[in-house]
């Protein structure tokens, strides 16, 4: 629930002046179907950040957790940092010749790659393994900020204050949840194994496969090399078959 809670809130804030809700506006004004618009808005962001949380938990499988952590956190600085600038679209954006569904589609998707909600989301899926909770926490960002777009256009832009929601998604991002805290060293895993082309544990790669189940740090010590003494965790020595 947390990294659901925590997706939705900090994305929705987030969306609200970014060049996505704009484009909401504009996409209301010139199709005027709101139901297709809104179903396209959902699809494209559904799409869009199952891709960037895929991202985000492909990120962490590969990254040791506490490296992890500090990632996240300078991420969310940096937009916490981008959400102060004021975003802008192009008055008359090119939209595609389709039906509004389509249109609305293939153009929120486009302007959403590389914004800082989808930014947002590689970093909330690195940081949660709960993949399907950011995902659909992000989406339901998105829909919340950009349904009032849609169906009160132009009349809602002008009754948000931009500058003090742009400054409470900045203090969002920037104060983080309490997850986002840089994390102190923290446990580890030591495994000790038989040399190489000997070891099951390293040809099945059960290392990494610790790593990625536990989100620590594994330090291999392959027999030949142990150390007499080993102060950092307790190692758990492999037994030969």
């Amino acid at each position: 629930m947390e990294a659901f809670f925590t997706s939705t809130v900090l994305v929705a804030i987030a969306e609200i002046g970014d060049k996505t809700q704009l484009l909401s506006f504009v996409l209301a004004a010139k199709l005027r179907r709101p139901y297709p618009i809104m179903a396209g808005i959902f699809t494209a962001t559904l799409l869009n950040h199952a891709l960037a949380a895929s991202v985000g938990a492909w990120l962490a499988s590969l990254i040791p957790s506490h490296i992890i952590n500090w990632i996240v956190g300078l991420s969310f600085i940096g937009c916490g940092l981008w959400a102060l600038k004021a975003d802008t679209l192009e008055e008359n954006p090119s939209l595609v010749s389709a039906g509004a569904f389509v249109t609305t589609v293939i153009a929120f998707f486009l302007a959403e790659m590389g914004d800082k909600t989808q930014l947002a989301t590689v970093a909330l899926a690195a940081r949660y393994d709960a993949l399907t909770a950011v995902v659909l926490g992000t989406t339901l960002g998105m829909m919340l900020a950009n349904a009032p777009a849609v169906w009160a256009g132009k009349a809602l832009a002008g009754r948000i204050n931009m500058e003090k929601t742009r400054w409470l998604a900045a203090a969002l991002f920037l104060l983080r949840p309490r997850g986002f805290r840089f994390p102190e060293p923290g446990p580890q895993v030591v495994l000790s194994t038989l040399p190489k082309g000997v070891s099951r544990w390293l040809g099945q790669d059960i290392p990494h496969q610790v790593q990625r189940r536990f989100h620590v740090p594994v330090t291999v010590i392959r027999v030949q090399s142990v150390p007499t003494q080993v102060t950092s965790a307790a190692a758990v020595p492999e037994t030969a078959s």
